[in-house]
């Protein structure tokens, strides 16, 4: 167990903005940073972070919380993984208790995998550097590369050896269980037979975006033996092909500093370029392309620069993957290298500035790429043209933005030789399921606002009442009693009075005195801890508060936190507007709250009194008559204190 000490320095130390940045490309938009939810697959950002409150809130999802929760739904972290990652982040030394055999028979099947994907990453670094073997074939081949010895160190690049079952023989003597073994694919039992699923390979382990081990990918190098000459783990519970790049964990900040991304084929091409400097760059692992990569890119940029080789499979990969990023509302460029040359081995013989200069000379939009390409196939063919123009036009229909369609229309035009008018036409076949072009750019769907929708009173004024304790609870505000007396003819009057009180001592006081308590068991329950919370430290550290609360609870007050930071004001100010903010107001907001709060208990019991007498009309109903008025001259004593009519 990771002792309390660790858990609070942690709190102390760790910045949402910063933990949240590392997987999200974050935006300032006022006092808050705004983004692209990672959580969903939307175009109008709606994930906001919030510096001041340190809480993170994703509205298209309805997730939200601290740091640590941030780490549990984007990682899946457990909640000592999610501590244990910001301890090493910020420095922290970890204060751990020693784990029982009940606490270990807990752990998750997940975790278990990740330990052991752990411990074989180890044993193969172990094996590149101390053993004969590996210092011959798998250091010797990295050497050959241009691999520094630094470079293997980051990437933690390994060697299984040649023996049958060397790995599954040392983890199993560690006391590791050969259900993990077998489920990650690091060993393969045939009944009394143990196999090595990476003997005789070196190793590339493969990371998440936060640094765990989720698998590996292996190449042979001995090219006698007539078997693939890359081998990845197989899909489990942490590894899943099409949902992981290689090299994200390495090239994550760089992408969303310089906001672009280079896609790769192999995982040396990766490694050389990260060597040489070119850190913003990914590697789909020797698959096609797959939109759950695409999206992984999105949270982090929407310019991806495609780096393929010039062979056919290399065009052919890059045609395919060029229509799904359109589709994803990013923005793609294709560079090709010269014949016979991929990335790494082009960027073995020359410098930084040489590899830069040649990606900014040769990186070309799509049009521009698909028009060299598939022309230079259709010299003097009048038909092979206009199917160039043709699968032009079919990738510029997968982008969702209509401005940068008809942008990419009027430059495929003129690259082309060809009118805009024939391409729009084309372009509007191309959409006719979804209605012509110029008719989408002219008629726009109205939808209606449903009428005598009934709000929730009492759930609002609750609600109002929690954001108020969690905003302004520990501040000491003027508020105006009223002290009611009777004049000489038995009216009541309203005296006034100043009291200076802390705003949760006087929401707590007006209730109590009311005697109201929550409908909403949640708000009880939220109502009752920042009380108690307020009145024990006489404050709420906001991190640490959600992160006693359970999930539940914890997801409600980031929703109310954060829902005022959701939509931004314009720069109003400088056209002479002045907007009243909620601070400068608390005491009007307070106030006018617990009366509204009361006014509605009010009408709530009056309409009860109400159908007392209607059910029993022939009864004698004087008294909850007179209960009745007694009830309407307070209401309208507190409509005079709001100065409105109710």
């Amino acid at each position: 167990m990771i002792s309390k000490n660790t858990i609070d320095k942690v709190f102390e130390q760790s910045r949402v903005e910063e933990v949240v940045g590392d997987f999200v490309q974050l935006k300032k938009a006022g006092s808050n940073y705004k983004a692209l939810s990672p959580f969903s697959n939307e175009k109008t950002p709606s994930f906001v972070v919030s510096p001041v409150k340190q809480i993170w809130k994703d509205f298209s999802s309805g997730k939200g919380g601290n740091s640590v929760a941030f780490l549990m739904e984007h990682e899946h972290f457990t909640y000592p993984e999610a501590i244990k990652y910001l301890a090493r982040k910020y420095n922290i030394e970890i204060e751990e208790t020693q784990l029982n055999n009940e606490d270990k028979e807990k752990a998750s099947e997940r975790e278990s995998l990740y330990i052991v994907s752990e411990f074989a990453k180890e044993i193969f670094k172990k094996t590149l550097n101390d053993s004969q073997e590996g210092r011959s074939i798998g250091l010797s081949y990295f050497q050959e590369r241009g691999f520094s010895t630094q470079t293997m160190e980051t990437f933690y690049l390994g060697f299984s050896l040649k023996e049958i079952n060397y790995f599954s023989e040392v983890a199993l003597k560690k006391g590791y269980d050969k259900i993990f073994l077998d489920k990650t694919g690091l060993s393969i039992f045939h009944e009394n037979k143990t196999i090595d699923r990476f003997r005789g390979r070196v190793i590339f382990p493969i990371k998440s975006m936060s640094g765990r081990v989720l698998g590996f990918g292996a190449r042979i190098l001995d090219n006698k033996i007539k078997t693939a000459k890359y081998l990845n783990s197989p899909e489990s519970l942490i590894y899943n092909k099409s949902k992981v790049l290689y090299g994200i964990y390495y090239a994550k900040q760089e992408i969303a500093k310089l906001d672009n991304c280079y896609i790769v084929e192999g995982y040396t091409d990766v490694i050389q370029l990260h060597q040489k400097g070119i850190k913003n760059v990914v590697s789909s692992s020797g698959t096609s392309l797959t939109n759950d990569q695409i999206t992984l890119i999105r949270r982090l940029t929407s310019n991806i620069t495609m780096l393929y080789d010039s062979d056919k499979a290399g065009i052919n990969a890059t045609l395919r993957g060029i229509d799904m990023i359109l589709s994803a509302g990013m923005n793609v460029s294709i560079c090709t290298f010269p014949e016979g040359q991929d990335p790494d081995s082009y960027s073995q013989e020359r410098s930084l500035e040489e590899i830069e200069d040649f990606l900014k000379d040769n990186s070309k939009d799509f049009i521009q790429f698909k028009a060299s390409f598939l022309s230079s196939q259709t010299v003097n063919n009048p038909i092979l043209k206009a199917k160039t123009i043709n699968e032009i036009v079919t990738s510029i229909s997968t982008i969702p933005d209509r401005i940068k369609q008809e942008l990419y229309v009027k430059h495929c035009s003129k690259i082309m030789d060809v009118s805009e008018d024939v391409l729009f036409n084309s372009l509007a076949q191309q959409n006719k399921s979804e209605g012509s072009y110029f008719s989408r750019r002219k008629v726009a769907k109205v939808h209606k606002t449903p009428k005598n929708i009934k709000v929730d009173v009492l759930f609002e004024l609750e609600k109002k009442i929690i954001e108020i304790l969690l905003l302004y609870g520990n501040k000491k505000e003027k508020f105006e009693e009223v002290i009611l007396k009777k004049d000489k003819n038995g009216e009541v009057l309203m005296e006034p009075t100043t009291v200076e009180s802390l705003v949760y001592e006087k929401i707590f006081l007006d209730l109590q005195q009311d005697e109201v308590d929550f409908a909403n068991e949640s708000f009880k329950s939220l109502y009752k801890t920042i009380i108690n919370e307020l009145q024990k430290n006489g404050k709420l550290v906001l991190d640490i508060f959600l992160n006693d609360l359970d999930a539940e609870l914890s997801n409600q007050v980031t929703s109310i936190l954060m829902n005022e930071d959701r939509y931004q004001l314009h720069d109003w100010f400088s056209k002479d507007i002045v907007v009243k903010g909620k601070k400068k107001a608390v005491t009007q907001l307070v106030s006018e709250t617990i009366i509204s709060l009361r006014t509605y208990l009010i009408n709530e019991k009056v309409k009860e009194l109400q159908e007392k007498t209607q059910k029993n009309p022939e009864d004698n109903n004087n008294e909850i008559l007179e209960e009745i008025t007694d009830y309407y001259k307070l209401k309208s004593l507190l409509s005079k204190k709001l100065n409105r009519v109710l």
